[in-house]
């Protein structure tokens, strides 16, 4: 099995037409994945590589059945094109986009609270489940079908990863970059839920980065409740504090922000601590 994506998944582009959009609805087509529709306000009527387009979500819902949304609208017009996907009662959106201010999500987050609808991003690489469907921007070639899930605040060390586990024979059930912002659509706890049901997941890996909490969360969810083998590791051990470090969130202020902090949370919860990001596909290796 996988989570959150299979090969039912009906998959709508907001924003098509704009080259990010067209390049990668191109390359998620090609690995197989069923893109039913696409939306660009008063492109309607048109069609990007044969995907029709709807002027709004609403509209190339009713006519496509689309459940899943993946989003590439500029970060001015992003926040909107998440509240629009909900509005029509999409289940799973996507956001790709980066450089939506924190301003813009927090209405997002408030807006999505008793909603139907899971967010994934912004400021993400996506999600994939190996042989049955790509909603990102990653590189389907590098990814084996299998039971290792991935979660991870980094897309290049998750591409590393996979890379990693896959020359290794790993394969990987669903591998679910949440971004790096300081205000993700979903946690580490909130994907942690979903391998934990996943009864084909056998073993997670879990990518963090330095700032905020969240991989403290994720120690404490993987103590209480986590039955499945974890490998973990945590970007930025050496980085300065106060200097961001690649993404947005990723800054070091006060203790709970610290590399070294979050992966001794981590080994206390139960997680094998990766000593270096070229040793966990090694690490995970061991322990299954």
């Amino acid at each position: 099995m996988s989570i959150l994506i299979d090969e039912k998944t009906r998959l709508l582009v907001q924003g098509i037409t704009g080259g990010e959009g067209s390049f990668h609805t191109r390359q998620c087509i090609e690995y197989g994945t069923r893109i039913v529709a696409g939306v660009t306000p008063g492109k309607g009527g048109s069609n990007v590589l044969g995907v029709p387009v709807f002027n709004t979500v609403e509209a190339a819902i009713e006519k496509t059945g689309a459940n899943t949304s993946i989003i590439f609208v500029p970060a001015t017009f992003a926040a909107d094109a998440v509240l629009e996907a909900a509005d029509a009662g999409i289940p799973l959106v996507v956001c790709i986009t980066e450089g939506i201010p924190i301003s813009d999500m927090v209405v997002v987050h408030n807006y999505l609270k008793g909603k139907q609808t899971r967010l994934i991003g912004p400021n993400c690489p996506g999600l994939i489940s190996p042989g049955k469907c790509k909603v990102g921007i990653m590189a389907g070639e590098i990814h084996l079908p299998g039971n290792v899930g991935v979660v991870s605040r980094s897309g290049t060390l998750t591409y590393e990863t996979v890379a990693q586990l896959t020359s290794l024979g790993i394969g990987q059930s669903t591998c679910v970059g949440i971004g790096g912002d300081p205000m993700p659509g979903s946690t580490f706890v909130d994907i942690l839920e979903l391998f934990q049901q996943d009864k084909d997941t056998r073993a997670v890996v879990l990518i963090g980065e330095i700032g905020g909490t969240a991989e403290q969360e994720a120690a404490k969810f993987i103590k209480e409740k986590m039955t499945k083998p974890m490998v973990a590791f945590v970007a930025g051990a050496t980085a300065p504090p106060g200097r961001r470090m690649g993404h947005a969130g990723a800054i070091i202020s006060g203790r709970s922000g610290t590399a070294r902090d979050k992966m001794a949370d981590l080994d206390s919860a139960g997680a094998i601590i990766a000593p270096t990001p070229a040793e966990i596909g090694a690490t995970m290796k061991k322990i299954l």
